[in-house]
């Protein structure tokens, strides 16, 4: 949903912050962007699991929550993750 309205959004924000718009300018820009839904927000966009959902405790690098690799890389599905021994 970001996607769809980042262009417009991008619009908006000029309008918003160049100093040469006008005040009805800057208005119908805010009233505007008031009424895009909230979920085009790109702030509003939150990593999850893949495999179950699970917002916090993501790992970037896999895609997937910490206790969902920690599943799969004691099932051995996981290419060169292996159980660490010292």
């Amino acid at each position: 949903m970001v996607a769809n309205y980042a262009e417009r959004r991008r619009e908006f924000k000029k309008i918003i912050n160049n100093p040469a718009s006008t005040p009805e300018q800057v208005d119908e820009a805010v009233i505007k962007l008031q009424k895009m839904p909230r979920d085009a927000s790109p702030i509003r966009v939150r990593n999850r699991c893949s495999q179950t959902g699970r917002p916090r405790g993501y790992l970037r690098k896999f895609g997937i929550s910490r206790v969902a690799l920690r599943d799969l890389a004691r099932e051995g599905q996981i290419p060169g993750v292996v159980k660490s021994s010292w």
